[in-house]
C-alpha cells in the first residue's frame, strides 16, 4: 500500500535546530537541478585517497573514502536534507517517537527490496541493529545505539526501535550509511569476513562489481532501484551505468589526473590544489563538516595531561589561526569550539582560551615544569615529552602538527607524533599508549560530543568528569530541541572550561570533478552522497 510521508514533533524539531545551521554551509555541497538534457550510461571514475578497508557499511574503515563507497551499497531509513537538516523519508515512510525518547516506530516502505531480489522488510531492520550491536565495539556505528533494548518486527512494514535509556539522537543517527539496512545473507556472513564486500547486500542504487585491494572499487547500477529520497532528483536507477573508485594516495597526483581528464572526480582535494582546479575551468564542490572539531584532545589516564594546569598551559601555546593559515586556506574555518558551526546544538565560544605563550609558561612554572639546557621542561626526573597519536588520511595534517609541534616547543614541551591508518590510530588509541590525538569527528548532530568524550561511549580519552558526563548524557533524554540545544551549550563550555580538547579548525570535505560531470553532491555529514543523480556528459 502507498503511504504519504509525515515527521512528528520530534522530527520537526530536530529539523528545526538544524535549519540554521546546516543551511549555513556551503551551497556548493547541496544537489541543484542541471541546467542540460541528461545523459544516460558512462563509467564515472572517482579517485579517492585511501583503501577503503572494509566494505561492511556498519564496520571500521578508512573514513570518509570508505563511506564514500558504501553510501552507495546501502540505504538508510531517513535522509537528512543537506540544504536544512531536516530529516526525511527513504526506506520509512513515516516515524515517530514516544515522549521521552525510549520507542521510535517507522513505517517502511513496501516496494523495496535487496540487490539479491529478496524483499526489504522490518525483519531486516531489526537483524541489522541487532547485528550491530552484537559486534559491539568492531562496530563503529555502535555508539550510535547507546542504551539499545530490542528492535520489534511489528509486522512487515512497521518497526520499532527499544531503548532501555532515552536516545534524542536516534533519529539522525538512523540517516548514516553505518545504520544503513543490508540484507539477510549479509548478516549470515560473520562480522569478521564482510570487510570484502562479497556478502555486502543492501538496498541502494549500486552493487559490488569489483573489489581490488589498494586498487580499486568498482560499483555496477541497479535497473530496478527507484526509492532515492525525492530531495537527491532521481526517483529511478541511477544514470550512470558504474562507478569506479580508484584508489590514488598522493593527493597531487590525483589534482593532476583531474586535470588531465584521466578521471571524473577526486575526494580529499588538498586546500593548495583548489587554484590550480578552479584555473582548469574544473569544478570544486565544497561543504563545511558538522561534529566534532579539529583539534587536540587529550588522554587525560596519563599522569602529565591529566593535570588541568598541563591541558591549560598546552592550550595557549597553541595558535589555532596560525595552524589555519599555514596548513589550509579560508574554505576552513578556525574552531571556535567543540562543535562545527555547522552542527545542531552549536555555540560561538571564541576567545575562551586565547593564544597566550606567556600565559603557558607561567602555568607550567608554577605546576613545578622547569626548563632544561635543552629548553624541554622537566619535573622531578619525568621529561615533559607527550606522544600524539593522529590519522594520516587528510593531507594537512601532517603541515598542521608539525607546526603544533614547533608552537609546543617554544614553551617547554617536546611532541612525539605517532601516524597511522584508522584503524592502526584506533588501535593505538584502546592501548592508551599515548598522551595526546590529533582527531575529529563528523555527524550532524550533537550527540557527537557524548561519541567523543563520554565514559560510556568509546572512552578513548578516559575522562574523569561527572559534571561533563551529566550533561551528555541529560541531552540524550530530551526530544525537546531548545532544552536539548541548552544542555549542549553547557557541554561545549565545560569541555572549554576543562580543557579537554583544544580546538583548532573545522574541516571542511572538497571534491573536484571534471568536465562534463554533473550532480555529484556532498551529503549532510559533507560527506559524498548517493550517487544516483550522478550523470556525466557523453564525450
Amino acid at each position: 500500500m502507498s503511504r504519504t510521508p509525515r515527521s512528528t514533533a520530534l522530527a520537526a524539531l530536530i529539523a528545526a535546530s538544524s535549519l540554521a545551521l546546516v543551511g549555513c554551509a556551503g551551497a556548493t555541497g547541496a544537489a541543484a537541478p542541471s541546467e542540460t538534457e541528461i545523459a544516460e550510461g558512462g563509467d564515472l571514475v572517482f579517485a579517492i585517497g585511501n583503501d577503503p578497508i572494509s566494505l561492511n557499511p556498519s564496520g571500521t574503515g578508512s573514513g570518509n573514502d570508505t563511506l564514500y563507497v558504501t553510501r552507495q551499497l546501502v540505504d538508510s531509513l531517513l535522509y537528512q536534507d543537506p540544504a536544512n537538516g531536516r530529516l526525511e523519508p527513504w526506506l520509512a515512510t513515516e516515524w515517530s517517537s514516544n515522549a521521552d525518547a525510549t520507542v521510535f516506530s517507522f513505517e517502511l516502505r513496501d516496494d523495496v527490496t535487496f540487490s539479491d531480489g529478496t524483499p526489504f522488510t522490518s525483519a531486516e531492520v531489526k537483524a541489522t541493529f541487532d547485528d550491530i550491536v552484537a559486534a559491539g565495539a568492531e562496530s563503529s556505528a555502535i555508539t550510535a545505539l547507546v542504551g539499545y533494548d530490542e528492535t520489534v518486527a511489528v509486522d512487515d512494514d512497521t518497526v520499532e526501535v527499544h531503548f532501555s535509556t532515552p536516545n534524542a539522537a536516534f533519529p539522525s543517527s538512523a540517516a548514516t550509511v553505518g545504520l544503513g539496512i543490508v540484507g539477510a545473507a549479509t548478516l549470515d556472513t560473520p562480522y569478521a569476513e564482510r570487510a570484502d564486500g562479497a556478502a555486502v547486500i543492501g538496498t541502494g542504487p549500486f552493487t559490488l562489481a569489483e573489489y581490488t585491494k589498494d586498487v580499486q572499487t568498482v560499483l555496477e547500477r541497479r535497473d530496478d532501484y527507484a526509492w532515492a529520497p525525492s530531495q537527491l532528483g532521481n526517483d529511478g536507477a541511477a544514470h550512470l551505468d558504474s562507478v569506479t573508485f580508484q584508489v590514488v594516495p598522493e593527493a597531487g597526483v590525483r589534482t593532476g589526473s583531474l586535470t588531465s581528464g584521466q578521471v571524473d572526480a577526486i575526494g580529499g582535494v588538498q586546500p593548495i590544489d583548489v587554484e590550480t582546479i578552479e584555473a582548469s575551468g574544473l569544478g570544486i564542490v565544497s561543504r563545511a563538516n558538522p561534529g566534532a572539531t579539529f583539534g587536540v584532545y587529550f588522554n587525560e589516564a596519563r599522569p602529565i595531561v591529566g593535570d588541568l594546569d598541563v591541558r591549560e598551559a598546552i592550550a595557549h601555546a597553541i595558535d589555532p589561526k596560525e595552524v589555519r593559515d599555514t596548513a589550509l586556506n579560508d574554505l576552513f574555518a578556525v574552531a571556535t569550539g567543540p562543535l562545527a558551526a555547522t552542527t545542531p546544538g552549536y555555540v560561538d565560544l571564541s576567545g575562551s582560551i586565547g593564544f597566550d605563550p606567556e600565559a603557558s609558561a607561567t602555568l607550567l612554572d608554577d605546576a613545578g615544569w622547569k626548563e632544561g639546557a635543552d629548553g624541554i621542561r622537566a619535573k622531578d626526573g619525568t621529561r615533559l615529552s607527550l606522544r600524539l597519536a593522529w590519522i594520516t588520511n587528510f593531507g594537512p595534517n601532517q603541515t598542521s602538527l608539525e607546526l603544533i609541534q614547533q608552537q609546543l616547543k617554544a614553551v617547554g614541551i617536546e611532541v612525539e607524533l605517532v601516524g597511522g591508518s584508522v584503524p592502526e590510530f584506533l588501535k593505538l588509541q584502546e592501548s592508551g599508549d599515548f598522551d595526546l590525538s590529533w582527531q575529529n569527528l563528523s555527524r550532524a548532530d550533537g550527540d557527537v560530543l557524548r561519541v567523543t568524550y563520554s565514559s560510556t561511549a568509546t572512552d578513548r580519552l578516559h575522562l574523569d568528569d561527572p559534571e561533563l558526563e551529566a550533561l551528555l548524557q541529560e541531552q540524550l533524554t530530551l526530544p525537546d530541541v531548545d532544552a536539548r540545544d541548552a544542555v549542549l551549550a553547557d557541554a561545549q563550555e565545560r569541555i572549554l572550561s576543562q580543557f579537554h580538547e583544544v580546538p583548532v579548525h573545522e574541516l571542511t570535505s572538497i571534491l573536484g570533478t571534471g568536465t562534463g560531470v554533473h550532480d555529484v553532491t556532498l551529503g549532510a555529514d559533507s560527506r559524498l552522497d548517493s550517487l544516483v543523480a550522478a550523470w556525466k556528459a557523453a564525450e
